[in-house]
């Protein structure tokens, strides 16, 4: 899966830390879905999108396979 959480969390000035305690999860749980390691659940990708003010579609999409 393809996201855009890196992006908007540094256009937003925000810390790996600092996302993660507004999610309520680990520092290393942001730094493993930022770097596609972790597909986080839909109660997480909706909590991202509410942080985010946007969608859950504008936040993340498959990958597309060729």
């Amino acid at each position: 899966m393809i996201n855009q959480i890196r992006e908007q969390r540094k256009a937003r000035g925000l810390s790996q830390a600092a996302l993660a305690e507004r999610l309520d999860v680990s520092r290393q749980t942001v730094n493993a879905i930022e770097t596609g390691r972790y597909d986080p659940s839909l109660t997480l990708a909706f909590k991202l999108a509410d942080v985010f003010e946007t969608s859950i579609e504008a936040l993340f999409e498959p990958e597309r396979k060729e």
